[in-house]
């Protein structure tokens, strides 16, 4: 059996916390110049041009890519076959976040007492964590910083299944549209479809740690992604909701089976921040 040291564990944490907050993914980069590209708006155009000009220089000068830095979601694929030693697994991932968010001098967001005081923990944790055991002796970690202006625009449709497919593709494109500029697009889509209301809402979050643009391996989701992509940019709300063609980068969408007396279905919009870094220890 593989052990695995709490600290490295807090170590690698904190590093992930910090590159994801300055480094955007080469995969990100290369949809926002794509639609650089594509786009017919002037106004559209220069705001893809300032916001690939403000990835250049957080990458550069090593400082946040925003100003929100993000409730810090971690994701963990737990091998079945590892072992944590010298200490809490969730207890060295929080560790972890107050050790970069103070290191990489990150904003910190997170208040306690949500409805009441709403007092900040000034460490930006607890942080939340999602546990997926799975075959192996390793432990995969991705830490995704969420802002607080996209996450604000999810939605968690209960709609039936008679509604099927096309309720599905309208559902989404309403929720794009209500969000409007809020999200800072042009934006990622994530869609959850199937399970259960809890289920759905993270499979919607989990289809962001995708590639940008890669189509689902399942050629109907696929379908799907692309059905709502091209509705969704053809609404024009643009660059930062300035008008234009880049409304959304890519749809991501990941099913579950569900009940046979409902279809749930959410979506999770990311920022044109699309942040998230990831290390297998």
């Amino acid at each position: 059996m593989k052990e695995i040291h709490a600290d490295q564990i807090a170590e690698t944490v904190s590093r992930l916390c910090i590159e994801s907050n300055y480094y955007l993914g080469d995969d990100v980069l290369a949809a926002l110049q794509a639609y650089r590209q594509k786009e017919v708006s002037p106004v559209g155009q220069e705001v893809l041009d300032q916001i690939l000009e403000n990835a250049r220089i957080a990458n550069e000068e090593q400082m946040p890519l925003c100003q929100d830095c993000g409730l810090t979601v971690v994701f963990l694929e737990l091998g079945q076959d590892a072992h944590v030693v010298g200490g809490d697994l969730n207890e060295a991932i929080a560790e972890g976040v107050r050790r970069g968010y103070r290191d990489g001098y990150l904003r910190k967001s997170i208040v306690a007492r949500p409805f009441s005081a709403r007092v900040n923990t000034r460490d930006n944790t607890p942080p939340v964590i999602h546990t997926t055991i799975v075959p192996g002796d390793g432990l995969r970690i991705i830490v995704a910083p969420k802002g607080g202006g996209s996450e604000n625009m999810s939605q968690l449709g209960m709609l039936k299944p008679a509604d099927g497919r096309e309720g599905v593709v309208r559902f989404v494109v309403e929720a794009v549209r209500r969000a409007g500029a809020n999200p800072c697009p042009p934006i990622i889509v994530g869609v959850g479809v199937g399970g259960s209301a809890e289920k759905s809402l993270w499979l919607a979050k989990h289809s962001l740690l995708r590639e940008v643009g890669q189509p689902s391996p399942d050629p109907e989701v696929a379908e799907l992604e692309a059905d709502i992509l091209e509705r969704v940019n053809h609404l024009g709300i643009g660059p930062q909701g300035f008008g234009g063609l880049a409304t959304a980068l890519a749809v991501h969408a990941e099913t579950f089976p569900c009940h046979i007396a409902s279809m749930p279905v959410a979506v999770n919009i990311q920022c044109h921040s699309a942040r998230h870094k990831e290390a297998i220890l």
